[in-house]
Parts: C-alpha cells; structure tokens; sequence
C-alpha cells in the first residue's frame, strides 16, 4: 500500500511514539523499583516487577506475529496500544505486589504487539529500499530509552511519585492512538484467516518454560524450578515440532527457515542479543569497581555505547535505503563489535575512563550498522502473508540471546568475583561505596579482581561477534528493491535482488 508523503510522516511519527513508550517503560520502571518495592511491602520479590514484563514481551511475541498475519496489523496494533494504556492506568493504582505484577504481565503483552506491529506495518507500506531508513527511526526507540529513561525514572519518582512512572503514558499514549487511528492504514489479514491455537498455546508455553529456566537457575533457592521447567522444555519440544507439522497456518512456518538471508539475519540478531544486550547491564558495575568511579560516572559508558548505536543505525539506515545494498555492513558491524569487545579484555587496570567510552562506543557503531538493518533485509526476503511473523521470529532470538547471554554473563561474574576477592570481602555485601572507602591497596585488590573476571567475559563476547562476521559473510549479496511487493500466496518467497 502506498501512502502518501504527508501521511507516512504522521504514521512515522504515531509508530515512533508508541515504540518509545514501550522502551521508557522498561528503563523508567527500573530506576524507580526498590521505591515501588519499598511502598508496597515486597522488596524481597521486587524483581517480578520486572519479570513479569519481561516474560509477557517474550513469549507473546510469536503469537502477535501470527495474529498479525491472519486478521491484519492494524487491528494487533491498536488492541495492543489499548491494552498498554488500560494496564498503565491499572500499575498506578496497585495497592499490593500481585495486582501490579498482573498489570505488569499486561504491560508487558501490550509493549510486545507495539513493537512488533510497528516493524510490520513498516514493511506493509513501504518499499524494501525504504524501510531500512524507517526502521532505523523507529529502531531509535531504544538507545532514547536507555539514556533518557532512567533519568526520567528517577525525577518522576522524587517529585511526583511512583504512580506517575505509569500514568505519564496515558497523555502521551493518547496522542499517539489518535494519530494511529488516522495514520494507519487498514492493512488486509489473510486470504483465508486461519489461527492456530493449539501450536500458540504449546509454544508460548515451551518458550515460557525456557525463559523461566534461564532465569532461574542461577538462583539456589528456584533450581529445583528451573529444573522442572527445562523438563517441560525437553518435552514441549518434540510435542510443538507434532502439532506445527499437521497444522495448516503454523505459528513459525517452516517455509521461513528454508532460506538463507533469513537464516542469516536470525543469526545474526542472536549476536546482538547475546553479544551486546548480555554486557551492557554489567557495564556499570565494571567500570565503577574497575575503575573505581561513581555509579553516576560509571553511566558515561553504556551512555557512549548506545549513541553509538544511535548514530550508526540512523546513519546506515539511510545509506541503505539511497543505495539499496546492505551486504557490506553486517560484515563491518561484527568486526567492529569482536574488535572492541577484544580491546576492552586487554585494557589494563587504571586507564583513563574515556577509553573504555571510545571503545564501546565502537562496539555500539559496529552494532548499530545491522541491528535495525536485518529486519528490513528479512522482511524483503519473506512472502507479504508472513511478515508478521518472520519479524516476530527475529525479535525473539535476539530476545532469547539476550535472556540467555545475561544469565550466563551474570553467572560467571558472580561466581568468579565472589571466588577471588580478597580474604575478609563478601561478595554479597561489597558495594562500590564501600569499596571506595576501603584502604587503597584493598581498592587496588577489588579492581584486579574485577578486571580479572571480566577479561574472559569481553573475550567471550568477542568470539560472539567473530561468529557474526562468519555468519554475515554468509549473506547472500543482493540490493533491495525500489518497488512496493504486490501480495501474494504463503509460498516460498525469492532472494532479494
């Protein structure tokens, strides 16, 4: 569908709105927890506030797509955008911890259907040469998020109260629901709308059980869980594979995975979840017991990193889209990313913090030159009738590769610091304050140690990255189209040219 200039700015502008309040609201929630926590009397369970968004995001995310597919994007997108201000308005007024994770878990299926729908009815109306530009703006959703929100958390909460963390999104998520439903446009489902609701059912639970599992099993106390619920993994497995096979519309088609430049592109969204997701949320604690800085201080570095993104996603977006060819970034991303990431493992202890800014902020440039590019590549790989959820595809294994690289990277950390501290520290109770105010040869002892755990870790994520370069040469080169695709039928789609 073509629209014209004027009103795909005002779609651009509704689709932007609604992807950066689903970004704020995970960033500004976190700065403001322990406050939520204390309030409602839960702070040994705070976590589920989290969780519970995090989980819904996830394993909804195959469905959604789905159901884009079969009944329409628009239809998805406006429900879900209405889901997301009803729950808002329902946080706010949480009188106890389960009420608030309730509404969370609705938050949290509502955020999912906004980014997932904006990505698709980009596709819909725009031509592959376009999208990558399109879907970088909207892409910038996240690195904005990741810089503004836990600022904006925080003054909320000081000045208005925590209830307003949620609650702002009602005005600003008016607005974008009244440009949507100018905007968007009523985008066609299928030719015969067919859903299938046993695969939804059984693999939103197997997906289900795999996060749960990831999460859990670094936690003593919820092994016992974790192991159920890899059990439940084991199972559901071979019983999804059954049913998707007879099934007439699967929830993952596999006509999907049989082409390489979406089989790429998979991999490589999986690189940027477990490589670059996996590290930035343990950025902060490095650099402020490495290098002994404040934890305000310590935020320059994930800060310079996602401008880095920011910059290079926008920046490449708009190449792409002028020239058509995109095979050369991905290569040049993951170099740039293995090559940083090297660099910050054989970064001696005691140089100066602008370093280890220039050189994740590399890694975010290197990052930031595919992660929004891949969508607009495999989406010009996929058939009209499946872009819901080729795209919902890639976003769950960069979800997944987060979820998994975290746990492992917060695994290793934990038991490798708590293993090496000096005689007399606990790794439970260490703060970077009070290793700030210990002795200078003790503080001397902490940044080793620090430095020493997190060397292997970098390296770790390093050969993530060299993996990518392997995987992106892989690409099949092409150059996207300049022509709006016409539908057509669930088959097999081509190459792009």
């Amino acid at each position: 569908m073509t629209l014209s200039p004027a009103r795909l700015r005002i779609l651009v502008a509704a689709l932007l709105s609604v992807s950066l309040l689903g970004a704020l609201d995970h960033t500004v929630v976190s700065t403001s927890l322990a406050t939520i926590a204390g309030d409602l009397g839960a702070i040994e369970h705070m976590s589920w506030i989290m969780v519970g968004y995090t989980l819904a995001a996830t394993v909804m995310l195959p469905v959604l797509g789905k159901l884009g597919d079969v009944v329409g994007p628009r239809r998805v997108f406006l429900v879900s955008l209405v889901t997301f201000l009803a729950a808002s308005l329902v946080c706010g007024f949480a009188p106890d911890l389960g009420w608030l994770v309730a509404a969370r878990v609705l938050q949290g299926l509502g955020s999912a259907g906004l980014q997932l729908m904006s990505q698709t009815i980009i596709a819909r109306v725009t031509t592959p040469r376009q999208r990558p530009r399109y879907m970088a703006i909207i892409g910038a959703a996240f690195p904005v998020a990741i810089v503004v929100g836990p600022v904006v958390g925080g003054l909320i909460t000081d000045f208005w109260g925590w209830s307003w963390v949620f609650w702002i999104n009602l005005p600003v998520g008016s607005v974008a629901l009244a440009l949507a439903l100018v905007a968007v446009p009523r985008l066609p489902g299928g030719a015969h709308p067919r859903f299938d609701i046993p695969g939804a059912v059984i693999f939103t639970a197997t997906l289900l059980a795999l996060v749960l599992a990831v999460t859990w099993v670094g936690d003593e106390a919820l092994r016992p869980a974790a192991i159920v619920c890899v059990v439940a993994v084991v199972v559901g497995i071979p019983v999804l594979v059954a049913v998707e096979r007879r099934a007439a519309e699967p929830i993952l088609p596999a006509r999907i995975l049989r082409q390489r430049t979406i089989l790429v592109c998979l991999g490589l969204s999986l690189v940027v979840g477990a490589g670059l997701f996996a590290i930035v949320a343990y950025v902060p604690t490095y650099i402020q017991m490495a290098y002994r800085t404040t934890a305000t201080v310590s935020g320059l570095v994930p800060i310079a990193t996602v401008l880095g993104m920011l910059v290079s996603s926008l920046l490449t977006g708009w190449l792409v889209s002028r020239s058509g060819r995109y095979r050369a970034y991905p290569v040049i991303g993951t170099a740039l990313g293995a090559v940083g990431l090297a660099a910050m493992a054989v970064l001696p202890v005691g140089t100066p913090l602008w370093v280890p800014m220039v050189v994740m902020a590399l890694v975010g440039i290197g990052t930031g030159s595919f992660t929004n590019l891949i969508f607009a590549v495999v989406q010009s790989a996929a058939a009209r009738s499946d872009l819901g959820a080729v795209t919902a595809t890639t976003n769950l294994v960069r979800q997944i590769g987060s979820t998994v690289g975290t746990a492992v990277v917060g695994g290793i950390v934990g038991f490798g610091v708590a293993s090496a501290l000096p005689a007399g520290l606990d790794a439970a109770t260490l703060t970077p304050a009070l290793a700030r105010a210990a002795d200078p040869a003790v503080q001397s002892e902490i940044a080793r140690t620090y430095h020493d755990v997190f060397a292997p870790v970098f390296l770790g994520l390093a050969a993530v990255y060299a993996c990518g370069v392997v995987i992106a040469v892989l690409l099949p080169p092409g150059r996207l189209s300049d022509e709006t695709p016409q539908p057509t039928a669930s088959v097999p789609a081509r190459q792009p040219a």
